[in-house]
């Protein structure tokens, strides 16, 4: 009998995985699970995976051979049945029912994985003293965490500051348990708008200053995706031109005339 023994994320995981290296599906094989996984602290330091062992199970065969004759009758009914109780677009063929699963496992991994993202977030918050909920949108290329409640100032931080480290652990937690890539953006009181709004008045403004001075502008430190709000903001703008400078965190964006 042939045994293996192998890790994944989860014991379903860990399963699905030794059957592709054995290449038996799971009712050929007996399983032994040898470790639970464990989280660790808050889905991210010290967490151990899944351990199982796979034993192939050889085939009984019976002792008593069955006549060729009634092999060929027996075999050619089954056969008839069988097609007659599939309907044709039922009968998938082995490699679209392959495709099938690896669809449906890449949509349970994606889904487990914002799953113990948002447990972490809620652990997060709970260890905070603020009881929150949190509703699930999901986008083309992203999922957004909209969390409601109460004192959602010290979830937000000074210009999303918290909120932006928050999201940055939830996508590490969320891709840790993720076959497929999840993006994660975490949002509280429509925090993303407003400040999205402050940004494009800021852009405006700032621009104006530069035409009426002559002089660059150059902006306070910003994450990526708030400088991408502003150069997307400007990046039309007859009179002006932006460009990011410096090193992160302290990467900052300048506003300057164009040439003429």
């Amino acid at each position: 009998m042939k045994t293996l023994i192998v890790s994944g994320k989860t014991i379903e995981h860990a399963i699905q995985k030794g059957l592709a290296e054995l290449g038996v599906t799971q009712d050929r094989v007996q399983v032994r699970i040898l470790e639970q996984p464990t989280k660790g602290f808050f889905g991210l330091i010290g967490g151990k995976p899944a351990k199982v062992e796979l034993t192939v199970v050889e085939a009984v065969q019976s002792d008593k051979p069955v006549p060729a004759e009634s092999q060929s009758v027996e075999g050619k009914a089954s056969i008839s049945s069988a097609v007659q109780a599939v309907p044709e677009e039922e009968a998938l063929s082995d490699s679209a029912q392959s495709e099938e699963k690896t669809v449906r496992a890449s949509v349970q991994d994606q889904t487990a994985g914002i799953e113990e993202a948002k447990q972490f977030i809620l652990d997060v918050t709970q260890s905070m003293g603020l009881e929150v909920e949190i509703a699930i949108v999901k986008r083309k290329d992203t999922v957004v965490f909209d969390i409601s409640g109460s004192d959602l100032g010290l979830i937000i931080g000074r210009r999303g500051q918290t909120l932006d480290s928050l999201q940055y652990l939830a996508n590490l937690v969320a891709n840790r348990y993720s076959e497929q890539h999840v993006r994660l953006v975490l949002d509280a009181e429509q925090f993303r708008d407003r400040r999205k709004q402050t940004l494009e008045s800021l852009a405006d403004r700032l621009a104006t200053k530069t035409v009426r001075t002559h002089k660059e502008m150059i902006l306070e430190p910003m994450t990526p995706q708030e400088r991408k709000i502003i150069h997307a903001k400007l990046q039309d703008h007859p009179k002006v031109k932006t460009y990011s400078k410096g090193e992160e965190p302290n990467r900052r964006i300048v506003i300057a005339l164009k040439s003429q």
